[in-house]
């Protein structure tokens, strides 16, 4: 008996224009199953999806590192987990001087900045449908009180891609997740800051088990989430190794795959 279902948003739940589609939604509702969204966005990036399935319980973004309840004005912060600040401004100047050719950006609770518009941030625009605000690095660390909650970077080049994982690797910077999100994606959190962790505190929270639960995934950061429940379930546009980590492989984020897969796998 499922009582709890957690989706990824980008490649999962969303189509390839980031929007949820009517029929998924459709779907969706009529299953009348609690919907967690567990996303690497920030709430902001996430609100459209939360109406479209008029979703009221909490939701996860920043990949666990801010668990929240949205309400009619906004949205009320539960649990909150940001980068160390000072890791954050060392991160972000290093990849900047280090990466020119990486698309940069970075999140506060309410805010998206970046120092310059790109092709990587021009897709993130088309698919999130926001526009982060054009500051220079040093103007935006300058500011006193700022908590970062994910840095996003973007490599076109898979070559370059490469070279930023093993920058990382190298550095190891403590406190700190690096996790690959997509084919281009390389996304900063707080280490503490796991999909799982938030899934866990909505176990405790409803005092659910995790086999009445089930999550729907298509990228390596949704892997911890994959562990945490009870009913696996990969899109058919996810990666080959996580399809081999999903107890059942559902349509693609195309065609109503979360809906779909609702039906087929989790329904009595």
């Amino acid at each position: 008996m499922i009582r709890m279902i957690f989706s990824d948003m980008d490649g999962t739940l969303l189509d390839d224009h980031g929007d949820v589609t009517a029929g998924n939604a459709a779907l969706i509702k009529k299953a009348a199953l609690p919907v967690t969204l567990v996303s690497a966005r920030a709430p902001i990036e996430m609100a459209a999806a939360i109406d479209a399935l008029g979703l009221t319980g909490p939701q996860i973004g920043f990949n666990g590192g801010l668990i929240y309840q949205p309400t009619a004005t906004g949205y009320q912060p539960l649990v909150a987990t940001p980068l160390v600040p000072a890791t954050a401004k060392a991160i972000i100047t290093a990849v900047e001087a280090r990466f020119p050719k990486v698309s940069l950006s970075y999140y506060t609770a309410t805010d998206w900045f970046a120092p310059r518009m790109d092709a990587g941030l021009e897709h993130e625009v088309a698919v999130s449908h926001l526009h982060p605000t054009i500051r220079p690095t040093a103007a935006v660390l300058a500011r006193p009180g700022l908590a970062f909650f994910k840095i996003m970077m973007i490599a076109l080049d898979p070559a370059e891609l490469v070279r930023l994982q093993a920058f990382f690797a190298a550095q190891a910077w403590p406190g700190i997740a690096a996790q690959r999100s997509g084919t281009a994606w390389l996304e900063v959190t707080a280490a503490a800051a796991q999909k799982s962790t938030g899934i866990r505190y909505i176990l405790d929270r409803f005092a659910l088990s995790p086999a009445e639960t089930a999550a729907f995934g298509d990228g390596h950061n949704d892997l911890p989430m994959f562990e945490a429940v009870g009913h696996a379930i990969a899109m058919q546009n996810a990666l080959p190794e996580i399809k081999q980590r999903a107890d059942a492989v559902t349509a693609a984020n195309s065609e109503d795959g979360v809906g779909r897969g609702i039906w087929q796998f989790l329904m009595p």
